[in-house]
């Protein structure tokens, strides 16, 4: 049984060199980490504040963002009123515009029937025996307002 037992000493043996080298790097690493310790407190410190801050914040920036939503809300509303009123405005001016138009043309036309009419009225006096003093005076003021508007 004298071998047996060599080569379960030789097995413990080869087991027992990984172990220890791993036992090796782990104190080291934990010295490592007690030697970083105060860093690593302020590390946590600083985001434990951090996160706080952040909390207290986020009921401020729900107020900001409400309130700039209730005034976007009411400049909209009031774009939304000033729309419907010059909407209006242009409709108004169109039907103006129209109107206008139409007695422009109407004025137009009464003109040039007044003046082909003027027209025939010179030549009829000037072949006619009477005289042009002959008109009525509403015609004589007629005649010179259109000559005025010419």
């Amino acid at each position: 049984m004298g071998s047996f037992e060599l080569v379960i000493n030789l097995l413990i043996i080869a087991l027992l060199i990984p172990t220890i080298i791993y036992a090796y790097r782990l104190n080291k690493n934990l010295t490592i980490l007690r030697e970083n310790q105060s860093s690593l407190s302020r590390l946590i410190s600083s985001l434990n504040e951090a996160t706080v801050k952040a909390e207290s914040s986020i009921p401020k920036l729900r107020n900001v963002t409400e309130q700039s939503s209730q005034n976007l809300q009411d400049v909209v509303e009031s774009a939304k009123s000033l729309k419907d009123d010059l909407t209006f405005i242009n409709e108004r001016a169109d039907n103006l515009a129209d109107r206008l138009e139409n007695v422009i043309h109407d004025g137009r036309q009464i003109k040039n029937d007044i003046s082909a009419e003027e027209i025939s009225l010179d030549k009829k006096s000037r072949f006619s025996d009477t005289p042009a003093d002959d008109r009525s005076a509403a015609e004589m003021e007629l005649l010179k307002a259109l000559r005025s508007i010419k």
